[in-house]
């Protein structure tokens, strides 16, 4: 049997009993890197076998197969939130489905809809689109493909990036384009700004250093969320 785990996005408290139970029961736990996920296992006194699951790897991909057809209980894991979601796992999660292994995929931390809850902006349809590409002409076309659909838009970025992110959406959506950055959800210091994307990546811009992981949020115009809404009834 192959768990797909979902793990603290920042608050181990978040981590779920059942994925503890699973945890502590599992013969390996498949990680997208062991250091990582030692942190969480010491910190709920879990000793069990670790294993570095590398997407990339097809040796990776096949050691990890290899153990679920020895039978073994395995347990996959990411660094952080949902495996398989802008992680590491879905090819693990294909190869064991099309072979006619059992996989289970446990509810838990997932940092999109962290955000979105917190966001408050949607209680209904939002496009997903994690990490965009490195090149700005592809990125800044999957931003506008997305937009036009006429739902909320979150996308993932790195503190390396995040300025420059939310300099492309103005660019390629208009800097008057409002947007919710969530930053270190669940952490000690996490951080909601809200505002059009010029003002927020001017925020940002100004900082010494930005730290964290992510959540960017491209919401509608409010005069085009009325719209939307009246068209419902």
């Amino acid at each position: 049997m192959l768990y797909i785990i979902p793990t603290p996005i920042g608050n181990l408290q978040d981590i779920t009993l059942r994925a503890l139970e699973v945890l502590k029961t599992a013969d390996a736990i498949l990680c997208e890197d062991t250091r990582r996920t030692q942190i969480l296992l010491s910190h709920f006194g879990i000793s069990k076998p670790t294993y570095r699951y590398n997407e990339n790897d097809e040796r990776s991909v096949n050691r990890c197969l290899e153990l679920l057809r020895n039978r073994h209980n395995c347990a996959l894991v990411s660094d952080c939130g949902t495996p398989c979601i802008s992680d590491p796992g879905w090819k693990l999660v294909r190869a064991a489905v099309k072979e006619g292994m059992k996989v289970s995929s446990l509810p838990g931390p997932s940092a999109v809809a962290c955000a979105l809850a917190g966001a408050g902006i949607t209680g209904g349809a939002f496009t997903f689109l994690g990490f965009l590409p490195r090149k700005p002409g592809k990125a800044s076309k999957l931003i506008a493909q997305a937009y036009s659909l006429n739902v909320p838009v979150v996308l993932y970025e790195s503190p390396y990036r995040v300025v420059k992110m939310l300099t492309l959406i103005g660019d390629t959506l208009g800097e008057q384009t409002p947007v919710v950055v969530a930053r270190e959800l669940s952490k000690v210091y996490e951080e909601w700004v809200r505002g059009t994307a010029k003002d927020v990546a001017e925020l940002f811009a100004k900082k010494v250093k930005v730290q964290g992981e992510f959540v960017i949020i491209i919401d509608r115009p409010s005069d085009e969320q009325e719209e939307n809404n009246d068209a419902d009834f």
